[in-house]
């Protein structure tokens, strides 16, 4: 038990002996906005937050200005709405994981549910931290009966960089030129600027093999072993992600 709790609770406990009801209530209460407040602190939300301020402090403003407009680019293009929404039937597709093996996802149905979820690479720290995030809840999604799946159009060499980097024990399968990805709509054309910028800072053609400077929605979606979508978040803001946590809310409910 951690200190503090421990030494709260045994405080609490001196003051009920003494009649200090009401003193032991307002611990009590400390302490559970004390969790709530570190549980606040711990979300994938939040890091995502301190590393959007990390950028704004540290980036020029051109660059922010091109990033900004590459984001109101996919909210025009319609994507968010136009993409596999819930209700949907979910594409199968097989692909090689980081080892070459193939992987389907109606073999995965088999087992359970399928979380299903995109990155766009190792070079995204947004990406980075979402996967972190994601290995972090595993547990729980399986605790649920579902298994999960991230796909990227990384190159396979690529991918496994980002497998052991992470140390991650999920399926991170290689979705070359965005097939499957273009098959539940969610893949976009980068902006020219953008695509400069990308590719003078993390060589983005080289990362995934192909020069169609193209990326997929950060999306996630559950979907049931009948094959149809139950959950889909999708977001034009690269920057935003699904919650494990509420990942693991949906599907205790369901």
């Amino acid at each position: 038990m951690n200190y503090k709790i421990l030494t709260a609770f045994v405080l609490s406990g001196f003051m009920m002996s003494c009649g200090g009801g009401k003193q032991a209530k307002q611990v009590e209460q400390s302490l559970d906005t004390e969790k709530v407040e570190n549980e606040a602190v711990n979300t994938l939300k939040s890091k995502l937050e301190e590393r959007k301020s990390t950028f704004s402090l540290k980036a020029d403003e051109d660059t922010k200005k091109v990033y900004k407009e590459g984001i109101e680019s996919v909210e025009k293009s319609g994507i968010v709405t136009s993409a596999k929404q819930v209700g949907d039937k979910a594409p199968e597709f097989t692909l090689n994981n980081a080892l070459g093996e193939p992987v389907s996802l109606s073999e995965y149905l088999k087992k359970g549910k399928v979380v299903l979820t995109w990155y766009r690479g190792n070079w995204c720290p947004y990406c980075n931290l979402t996967l972190h995030a994601l290995q972090e809840e595993l547990s729980n999604f399986k605790a649920n009966g579902a298994n999960l799946i991230a796909l990227t159009p990384e190159l396979p060499d690529q991918s496994i960089t980002t497998k052991e980097k992470h140390e991650l024990q999920f399926e991170v399968l290689s979705d070359i030129g965005n097939t499957v990805a273009k098959e539940y709509g969610i893949v976009f054309k980068l902006t020219d600027e953008v695509t400069k910028r990308y590719n003078m800072a993390f060589e983005l053609n080289k990362h995934n093999g192909d020069e169609s400077n193209e990326l997929p929605l950060a999306a996630t979606y559950i979907i049931s072993q009948n094959g149809e979508i139950e959950y889909a978040f999708l977001d034009a803001d690269y920057r935003n992600r699904a919650e494990p946590t509420e990942l693991t809310k949906f599907l205790e409910k369901k």
